[in-house]
């Protein structure tokens, strides 16, 4: 396993010089990241300014902190698991590059990992960092040692869950050598969705965030760092569920992707 780690530190080391060796290109695609952030909240914001800078009593910079938390673990998420991003995946599958990675001597899932690295996301990272920070500066949070140890366990948690979502998108090419688009509806739908308080949604909504289930990613856990009360009356141990959702559908993922592996047949490309 070492010798495997070793090697996955050399994969990324590798991305990583070959992305910096043009600075100017490497400085442009940071800046145009962050600028989509930007752009992004920006839309959110204005958004907020049609309910009179409230919406379903979350204030602007209540919504900041929901929105700084996703922003930052889904640009982690997109910068160490870009390799599971179905669209880089899937030709893989489809032009039998992945069966050149599979006669090396390495672990798989580590190749894949460390096939590519987004350094671009940098300036996603820097941007939603920055507004998570100023919105817990400033929407007075009392706290506690288990709020600061329990928040990057949060994090953790949601890099796991998109990260899994990443994984099973692209053990789906296994069988469908195209990219399944309704794992899009859930990265990058629920991604939007997590931006906002979960109850302002209508029912039936709310009870697809539940299976799904979004719900304790992000909403539940702002309302235990707020001290806010649960408008849905969820049991006690909702806001703390995050890191089982979290990790436990990683470890699914992880599962199904070696599953698809043992079945994987090739395209004959």
């Amino acid at each position: 396993m070492q010798w495997h780690l070793a090697m996955y530190r050399r994969l990324l080391a590798m991305q990583l010089r070959s992305q910096l060796q043009y600075r100017a290109s490497f400085v442009l695609d940071v800046l145009s990241s962050a600028l989509i952030s930007i752009v992004e909240f920006a839309a959110t914001v204005l958004v907020l300014q049609r309910f009179g800078n409230n919406i379903g009593g979350w204030t602007m910079i209540e919504l900041a902190l929901l929105y700084g938390m996703i922003d930052v673990t889904y640009a982690l998420t997109d910068l160490f698991f870009g390799g599971f991003d179905p669209d880089y995946f899937a030709p893989m599958v489809q032009r039998g590059t992945l069966d050149q990675l599979l006669l090396k001597p390495t672990n798989i899932t580590l190749q894949i990992l460390g096939s590519t690295l987004r350094l671009r996301r940098l300036g996603r990272i820097a941007q939603g960092g920055t507004i998570l920070v100023v919105a817990l500066a400033l929407v007075g949070v009392r706290w506690t040692p288990a709020k600061i140890a329990y928040l990057p366990v949060v994090l953790l948690g949601q890099v796991g869950f998109f990260g899994s979502l990443f994984i099973i998108g692209s053990t789906t090419t296994f069988w469908t050598v195209q990219r399944v688009e309704i794992i899009n509806v859930f990265t990058s739908g629920g991604r939007v969705a997590m931006y906002y308080p979960m109850h302002i949604y209508t029912k039936w909504v709310r009870r697809i965030f539940t299976i799904v289930p979004v719900i304790f990613l992000n909403y539940y856990p702002a309302l235990y760092l707020l001290d806010k009360p649960d408008p849905l009356k969820m049991p006690a141990l909702a806001p703390f569920l995050a890191p089982v959702v979290g990790f436990g559908l990683l470890a699914a993922a992880l599962a199904f992707w070696e599953f698809g592996l043992r079945h994987y047949a090739s395209t004959g490309t």
